[in-house]
């Protein structure tokens, strides 16, 4: 039987350490949440998130704007963010409506201000090796993860399903950095199945509701399921959890796996971001 890699527990952990840090400070690290649009999922991401900072004594501000809402107007609200000294870091919560360029808008973010780490300053500097403000959350998360339970990617053989500029590309670059060989696949990969069955640790973003059935896992594989999908019976990851259990050493939950470490490493990026915007102030 698999070991959980319990994403609720360690997020807790280090949410509890950034609540006590916070504290002692007079000045409180502080988040802007952008949203656009009424997506449902979305809403509900926003208001977790904003629940969690208050709990750990972050000051936060949500900035709703509508479905129709154009590119200038969301531009004019990153700009007041990005020169109001007293906001750290600036969150576009995404997917933002069809009609928006979402590479314009997260460009337009301050660097130093960008807590997901999507400018291309920051993802630049990742990518050539170079420590960039912040990295991106979901990915940072899945290797605190790893670590967590002592499991090395050193060597290792990771095969990373799903190529976006949200998970699959900055996870496989932080993968690498601890010296493990990388495949990205996505959907015009060929002989996924035979790829999937020669890799150790298999990590799913792939967007797809329980498509990693048992013939795609090998016996140890560790297997981190990024999937969220909902479904009419409710939420689903990319892998068969139930089928491919008894085939994992190691498993991540959906929910209560990679999503709260999201959340968490969302906050570690705001209250960096905090330090460092203190640091060069004096």
């Amino acid at each position: 039987m698999a070991i959980i890699l319990d994403g609720k527990k360690l997020s807790e952990k280090i949410i509890e350490n950034l609540k006590e840090k916070t504290s002692v400070l007079i000045k409180k690290p502080k988040l802007a949440v952008l949203l656009a649009g009424n997506n449902p999922a979305s809403q509900i991401y926003v208001r977790n998130k904003q629940k969690k900072a208050e709990y750990a004594g972050f000051e936060s501000i949500l900035i709703p704007l509508p479905e129709n809402a154009t590119e200038e107007n969301i531009l004019e609200h990153i700009y007041i963010l990005n020169e109001d000294s007293s906001i750290n870091a600036i969150l576009i919560q995404l997917p933002l409506p069809n009609h928006i360029n979402k590479q314009k808008i997260l460009e337009a973010i301050e660097p130093i201000k960008d807590v997901d780490g999507f400018t291309s300053y920051n993802f630049g500097r990742l990518a050539l090796g170079y420590k960039p403000y912040a990295v991106p959350c979901t990915p940072k998360g899945i290797i605190r993860l790893l670590d967590e339970y002592n499991i090395s990617l050193e060597g290792k053989k990771v095969l990373v399903i799903g190529r976006s500029n949200i998970v699959g590309k900055p996870v496989s670059i932080l993968c690498q950095k601890k010296n493990a060989t990388v495949i990205m696949a996505n959907s015009y990969t060929k002989n996924l199945k035979d790829i999937s069955n020669n890799s150790e640790i298999i990590i799913s973003a792939a967007g797809s509701s329980k498509f990693l059935t048992p013939e795609y896992i090998p016996h140890g594989a560790v297997v981190i399921d990024v999937g969220i999908n909902r479904t009419d019976c409710g939420l689903t990851g990319d892998v068969d959890f139930a089928g491919v259990i008894n085939k994992t050493s190691y498993i991540t939950p959906v929910p209560g796996g990679v999503g709260p470490m999201t959340i968490a490493m969302l906050l570690e990026n705001t209250f960096e971001l905090f330090q460092l915007q203190k640091d060069l102030i004096i």
